[in-house]
């Protein structure tokens, strides 16, 4: 009898072996038609990942702006003496650079499907102006106009999501996913 590791290799190599002489022999030509409905397939399967992706991205993006930029700065825990400033203004920093990050990733994932790509384009710009958002909140330099363009930005994402069919929800995400 063989030993169950040595079974279990030679068994997986006829299985790849078989699988891979079966694409070979199964490569003939189809006509197009099996290809094509593959390829409509794939294309509609693509664009219904890049929205689930969309909004994954900027719900995060959106709860880790709301929960620790936008809330503690109108509760006035940036300002000199408040308790826990410092504390406060790491994390806020940490969360607009993962705002940041998250909403590139979520143009990024728009362009995959069409009427989301279009509604999110003109956003391009506002998300950019983002990029030195968390340095602003870690040295505390930041002032109403950046928390507004925050805020604003956000609420431009959600809109244009929303007119896309691609909904988003805030999910706050923890303070290990924003490090």
């Amino acid at each position: 009898m063989v030993p169950s590791p040595i079974r279990r290799a030679l068994a997986a190599a006829v299985l790849c072996g078989a699988l891979l002489l079966g694409g070979v022999a199964c490569g003939g030509d189809s006509g197009g038609t099996a290809s094509s409905s593959v390829s409509a397939t794939s294309s509609a399967r693509a664009q219904k990942y890049a929205k689930a992706k969309f909004v994954a991205n900027a719900g995060l993006a959106a709860g880790a702006a709301y929960q620790w930029i936008i809330k503690p700065y109108r509760e006035g825990k940036f300002e000199k003496g408040a308790e826990g400033r410092t504390f406060t203004l790491v994390k806020a920093g940490l969360a607009g650079a993962f705002t940041y990050n998250r909403l590139q990733a979520a143009l990024k994932n728009a362009k995959g499907d069409p009427l989301l790509s279009k509604a999110v384009a003109p956003l391009a710009a506002g998300i950019a102006s983002l990029k030195d958002i968390g340095t602003k909140l870690r040295e505390g330099a930041a002032g109403t106009s950046d928390i507004g363009n925050v805020e604003g930005v956000i609420n431009d994402i959600k809109q244009a999501g929303k007119s896309a069919g691609a909904e988003v929800t805030e999910k706050v995400p923890s303070l290990t996913q924003l490090g």
